[in-house]
């Protein structure tokens, strides 16, 4: 597929400069706390290359002279962090969770970020032009990033007579930041001084007890964002996943199982003297033992992902190494098609070995048998990292970054690694305990490497429609990685002091903690596998709706239609809480009906920077909310609940639908 870049080959502008270097790590890390924030709270993470481009033309227009190819540098280094922070939320959280690390610790995972990072932009610059050039792959983000970056004009010069200020880019600018100003405010209003309530819930029992109804609504303006974002297609799918879980699932596990769950809760007695409270106890315990339904089906989907993408993997790995050989042969490379030349690649991956040893080697530090094992891993980290990387770029041309699977990409590599390694060390003893740890450090370098290579793969699309040289752009991409690295560490500090993240927090217990689902998923299987034992029961119900999931899927790609049915979508509605799934339905049917009612694009970029905005906004409130509790434990919030606190809190929901539907 032929594209025209916007800046010809052999123009050049303005593109590597000091300027954009400190603006895009800088931007990386902001975005990485947001996207921590989010991640932690529903398990998904979405694109963050719009508003940082938005960001970005908005800054750089402060300075004298800039261009389109500085603005996509920027945005380039930025999204990295955004990208690599989903890849460390995913997995690490799991140590603290099984209790291997006390807590964050910055130096071990800022190596592990940067690391997983660096072999997923490495991995990926010989699938680029295969992927972006030759391939009819849609890149949507990176499309939709160009169209934003477009809006600025090719260079900016301040001192040219003719100059006028882009009114288009301001706007851009305004639209983003009143959007997270009024989301901001909200998670101020509600985590901070506690005036808004978070959510709605109830629990009834009807027919006497025999049915046991327990539901929910998160009232999160950042999850209406990203229903918008990600589309009805996925905000449906999570939804059904929802209802699955809990709305069918919960009161059929009671009617079943009633007399387990009430050992599980230590609910006893007669029905009718049971309080409230005994009612949402065997409602949580019946829901905890449905949520595995969703591990079951994204194990499969993992699997199928795989299986599906084989062929046209090993088809863009030939047209890459293809390539290279006519550039060998002593054909210059346009500007635009310069990678950064494979013999560094190939370096830059066996220097990388030499700190991957070590870190296992730290991993299975007093098992006797570490020197070997390490060396297994590391060669693991390598082959395995190469085929999920590769396979997340690949996605990401399909689906985008925001719909990529990499729970599916880190789960088969959490069962893999662990059932190899239990192999090789058993599960007495010391192997019991190493075992999971060594398999979540893997896990974290591979789910960083195949979020980073997504994202890699988005970035250098817009950049070949802008006419960006792609070595430059692979040298932002590792810039991004290495800031956020630094900062996603002491976020994740922060946010468990505040809140908690996937347990009660050590010094404010009575915050809602981050749910954390995918990093409370990888603990389970891994210590699952190892020695703990995992109920298989209902895994295997989630692999028959998986399997149901994707010959629903076939048919529907059979016949052209636009409604999929991607199983981890659904599979992770099933895991997360019901609530959380509300408000990215309806921020997708909001998406859907303005697409429709329109019947155009031309302002489609209005309602992706407003939903940005209010992810943005939510996000680094609510990291700033948690800077608060833990300088202030036990005052925050500041004010008890009220009566009127959900009444207040849905209104702020139902306002942000409705700013979001106006000016969207």
């Amino acid at each position: 597929m032929a594209d025209h870049p916007l800046v010809p080959a052999d123009r050049q502008i303005s593109e590597l400069t000091i300027k954009a270097l400190i603006l895009g790590a800088l931007l990386s890390a902001i975005l990485a706390a947001a996207n921590a924030y989010i991640g932690l709270l529903v398990g998904l993470t979405v694109s963050a290359s719009i508003p940082a481009a938005a960001l970005s033309m908005g800054i750089l227009r402060l300075f004298r002279r800039s261009s389109i190819l500085e603005n996509n540098m920027v945005q380039t280094a930025a999204s990295a962090g955004e990208s690599l922070a989903a890849g460390i939320i995913f997995t690490l959280p799991a140590l603290v969770m099984m209790g291997a690390w006390a807590g964050y610790h910055w130096g071990t995972m800022t190596m592990i970020g940067i690391l997983g990072g660096v072999l997923g932009v490495a991995f990926t610059i010989p699938l680029r032009r295969a992927l972006i050039v030759e391939a009819e792959l849609t890149f949507p983000e990176g499309v939709a990033t160009a169209q934003v970056l477009k809006t600025g004009g090719i260079e900016t010069d301040k001192d040219h007579p003719e100059y006028r200020p882009s009114a288009e880019t301001k706007r851009g600018l305004r639209l983003l930041l009143t959007a997270a100003g009024l989301s901001g405010l909200i998670k101020l209003l509600e985590s901070g001084v506690g005036l808004l309530a978070g959510g709605v819930a109830a629990t009834k029992s009807w027919l006497g007890g025999k049915w046991l109804f327990t539901g929910d609504i998160t009232l999160s303006p950042a999850l209406l964002g990203v229903g918008y974002i990600v589309g009805l297609n996925v905000a449906v799918l999570v939804f059904l996943g929802g209802t699955i879980g809990t709305l069918i699932g919960v009161p059929i596990n009671w009617l079943v199982n009633g007399d387990e769950l009430m050992q599980i809760a230590g609910v006893s007695g007669s029905m009718g003297d049971w309080t409230a409270q005994d009612w949402e106890s065997l409602a949580g315990a019946s829901w905890q033992q449905c949520r595995r339904i969703g591990v079951g089906a994204m194990m499969v989907g993992g699997v199928w992902s795989l299986i599906t993408l084989a062929k046209p993997l090993v088809n863009g790995v030939k047209a890459s190494l293809h390539a290279h050989r006519q550039a060998k042969a002593g054909k210059v490379a346009l500007r635009t098609e310069q990678d950064m030349p494979i013999p560094y690649v190939a370096l830059l991956v066996l220097l990388s070995a030499v700190p991957l040893y070590f870190i296992f080697l730290f991993a299975l530090d007093g098992f006797p048998g570490r020197l070997w094992i390490a060396a297994i891993m590391s060669g693991l980290m390598l082959i395995l990292g190469f085929v999920f990387a590769s396979v997340a770029g690949y996605m990401a041309g399909l689906v985008g970054s925001s719909n990529n699977p990499i729970s599916g990409v880190t789960i088969a590599t959490v069962i893999v690694s662990a059932l190899i390694l239990l192999q090789l060390m058993g599960n007495e003893g010391m192997a019991a305990k190493l075992g999971p740890i060594a398999v979540m450090y893997l896990a974290g370098m591979i789910c960083s490497a195949a979020a980073i290579a997504g994202d890699n793969m988005q970035d250098l699309k817009c950049g070949h429609l802008l006419g960006a040289t792609p070595w430059r752009q692979q040298i932002f991409q590792i810039i991004g990685v290495v800031a956020a690295a630094g900062a996603i560490p002491l976020v994740l500090s922060i946010l468990d002091q505040g809140y908690g993240i996937g347990r009660v927090s050590p010094l404010n217990p009575e915050a809602q903690p981050l749910s954390a689902p995918q990093a409370s998923l990888m603990r389970d299987l891994s210590t699952g596998i190892f020695g703990a034992g995992i109920e298989w029961v209902y895994i295997f119900v989630g692999f028959g709706l998986a399997v149901l999931l994707i010959v629903l899927d076939q048919i529907q790609k059979a016949r052209s239609a636009h409604f999929r049915f991607p199983v981890l979508a659904v599979a992770v509605g099933v895991y997360l809480p019901l609530g959380l799934s509300i408000p990215i339905f309806l921020g997708g049917l909001l998406a859907h009906w303005q697409q429709k009612r329109r019947g155009s694009e031309e302002t489609e970029g209005d309602g992706l920077l407003l939903a940005s905005g209010l992810i943005t906004g939510e996000a680094l409130m609510g990291v700033l909310v948690a800077v608060l509790a833990v300088a202030t434990p036990g005052k925050v919030p500041y004010l008890s609940e009220m009566a009127l606190s959900p009444w207040l809190g849905l209104a702020a929901l139902a306002l942000c639908f409705l700013y979001l539907a106006k000016k969207g």
